[in-house]
């Protein structure tokens, strides 16, 4: 049995067309490299795209791509990610479902006394592997799920197990993305196989007692400057057994496959006690080694200079010169580069949900009306409800009503 794991596709995600067509393109590369890898099935463990409403354009390079999958008869798995996913309930997973070309294993009940949710399996017919999973929301809002899902029949369950998850768990967090808020495995069922994570943008894999690998393949292609500057590329997981029998035991090996649909050079200028021009001067040098032909560019500056004014560095310059040098796309950071005039106040991370839960814990116990962990957690729901968007055929005054209310329960107003 051979099957593939990715995540955080987050097709769509890039503003720019150049970056764009970048992500579609480590999409198509690697689907391509599943197919020649002779996979059975293929996991997508949460984000395939960036909205849960994506363009035409990505939906229907997606579809046609989804489509020859079908035709080859290697199935695919999946559970809505947190960016998938919609406050209305509705995803496009649910259309691509019901036109039978991918299966989300997102499926239970609830019971209605013990308010457990029971979770069913889908079985692979070809391999018999039994594959379920936790959809992934905003906010940490999937918490609920973890929290009251029944687990004694998901434990007892024979045979080879796959859990698919899209949540951050503490024993997985690198460095860098260690404030973000986060669950211990322990939330997860014991027992099974293997776990196909995402979420965290980040490779890793952890085997703790109990468990089998605990995996995040991170983002296929990077989603932001911060990720590109620091990983360059993404990729996915292969998992191989002998067979299901053996794979119980433990003999099974987990591959990451790198997908690489361009070449990146990164550039690190120190501006720390330069002028503008001598800081452009150490751009130059770095600049004379690098080749930048059919290359993305990513340029950080950093540092506070000893004269002048960021705005003092003819940036446009240097990316014309480049483009016209044959770079593909050139991208510059200098949110770490500030001016002796004035030295702005910058939160460190550029993740939009680390800052977000720097910004929450910063300003904690301004008042003592709830305690700190009840306040955070009602900042958090808070910005959730705040961030939905309008059902289909809902009018204007329905939906703000529908809001107004949803903060009045929180509230218990």
């Amino acid at each position: 049995m051979k099957y593939a794991h990715l995540a955080d596709l987050h097709l769509g995600s890039w503003r720019d067309p150049k970056m764009r067509d970048l992500s579609t393109k480590a999409f198509l590369l690697a689907m391509e490299d599943c197919v020649q890898q002779q996979v059975d099935f293929i996991l997508f463990a949460g984000d395939i795209f960036n909205t849960s409403l994506p363009s035409l354009d990505i939906l229907k390079l997606v579809t046609k791509k989804l489509k020859e999958f079908q035709d080859l008869h290697i199935p695919i798995y999946v559970i809505a990610g947190s960016h998938d996913f919609s406050p209305s309930g509705k995803t496009m997973i649910d259309i691509l479902e019901h036109a039978g070309l991918l299966k989300n294993v997102c499926k239970g009940t609830v019971n209605p006394e013990t308010q457990q949710l029971h979770l069913q399996f889908t079985v692979d017919h070809k391999t018999g592997a039994k594959l379920t999973g936790i959809l992934g929301r905003k906010g940490q809002l999937d918490r609920s799920y973890y929290e009251n899902l029944a687990l004694e029949h998901l434990e007892a369950e024979p045979g080879y197990k796959i859990f698919l998850f899209h949540t951050s768990l503490t024993e997985l967090k690198p460095k860098h993305l260690e404030k973000i808020e986060s669950y211990p495995a322990s939330f997860l069922p014991k027992h099974f196989n293997y776990y196909a994570g995402g979420h965290l943008h980040h490779k890793t894999m952890v085997e703790l007692p109990d468990y089998g690998p605990l995996t995040y393949p991170g983002a296929l292609f990077p989603n932001n400057f911060m990720e590109v500057e620091k990983y360059s590329h993404g990729g996915y997981y292969i998992v191989t057994t002998q067979n299901v029998i053996t794979a119980q035991n433990g003999a099974q090996v987990i591959e990451w496959r790198a997908i690489i649909p361009i070449s990146h050079r990164h550039l690190a200028v120190n501006c720390a006690h330069t002028t503008p021009e001598q800081a452009m001067a150490e751009l130059e040098r770095q600049l004379s080694a690098t080749a930048v032909d059919n290359s993305l560019i990513t340029i950080q500056f950093s540092g506070i200079l000893e004269q002048g004014k960021v705005s003092d560095l003819p940036l446009k310059g240097i990316t014309d010169r480049l483009l016209a040098q044959g770079a593909y796309f050139v991208m510059k950071n200098t949110a770490q580069l500030q001016s002796p005039q004035f030295e702005e106040i910058k939160i460190a991370s550029s993740n939009q949900e680390a800052l977000e839960e720097e910004l929450i814990r910063e300003h904690l116990q301004q008042n003592t009306l709830f305690s700190a962990e009840k306040e955070y957690h009602l900042t958090k729901t808070l910005l959730a409800v705040l961030n939905t968007t309008k059902k289909e055929g809902e009018t204007v005054n329905d939906f703000q009503v529908r809001v107004e209310q949803e903060i009045d329960k929180l509230l218990n107003l």
